[in-house]
């Protein structure tokens, strides 16, 4: 089984890829289009020279590497805003996708603290339900894996018709192999836990062009979060 995880950035999604990474069964794969998406942009991420070096930034080879085999089975964790027109989608069509959904208000306060300058696709909802509309699949809210890990990892191996693995619920500090060169930058949170971090508080409190920006992107979130999946 090849997973493709769709998600924005401050998603959990980093936590998710080491749940998956946690079990004997997965290899994972650690945002597999974004040195091509930096490449053909340009844009001045955080180490974009290094990342572009570091890893394939050639759009038919990086979706070659989606295509190949694990064993048995691999954790794709995609960022939905990399995948840009004319990107190369005919590796997705063997994958279950998940999609992996955040309140835009955590997502824009979280990314913001990381990246000063931030706009409407660099959190990647509209590139989202976009996808989730090609492809369907389980929607799944960062909150109620927080709210309830076990419950929802449980409700998504369901989904995905795949055995439970209690391995899921806990990761080593540090990192894994797979970790992209970015890790250093954005991954210090996560690289310091070994679980998944309880319920989050109230909503950031935005304004100015943040709290525009996440009115424009509540629509998109709403939709999804009508999908999202629930513990039994």
């Amino acid at each position: 089984m090849k997973i493709a995880c769709w998600s924005g950035p401050r998603n959990l999604s980093t936590a998710m890829m080491y749940s998956f990474a946690n079990r004997a069964d997965f290899d994972v794969m650690d945002e597999p289009f974004y040195a091509a998406f930096l490449r053909e942009t340009g844009l001045p991420h955080p180490m974009a020279d290094q990342i572009i070096a570091a890893h394939e930034s050639n759009w038919d080879r990086a979706a070659a590497a989606c295509e190949a085999d694990g064993a048995p089975h691999v954790y794709q964790k995609h960022m939905c805003q990399h995948i840009l027109e004319g990107t190369p989608m005919g590796w997705a069509e063997d994958c279950r996708h998940v999609f992996l959904i955040r309140h835009p208000a955590r997502v824009l306060a979280s990314y913001h603290a990381k990246h000063e300058d931030v706009t409407l696709e660099d959190i990647g909802v509209e590139q989202q339900i976009n996808l989730f509309e090609e492809f369907g699949g389980v929607v799944i809210d960062s909150a109620d894996i927080r709210d309830n890990p076990e419950g929802m990892l449980r409700a998504l191996c369901a989904a995905l018709d795949l055995d439970f693995d209690p391995a899921m619920l806990s990761w080593p500090a540090g990192g894994v192999e797979a970790d992209g060169v970015w890790a250093q930058h954005w991954y210090n949170a996560v690289h310091a836990s070994t679980g998944f971090a309880g319920a989050e508080g109230p909503l950031p409190d935005l304004s100015g062009p943040l709290a525009e920006l996440c009115e424009d992107a509540l629509p998109a979130y709403a939709i999804l979060r009508t999908q999202r999946l629930k513990a039994g």
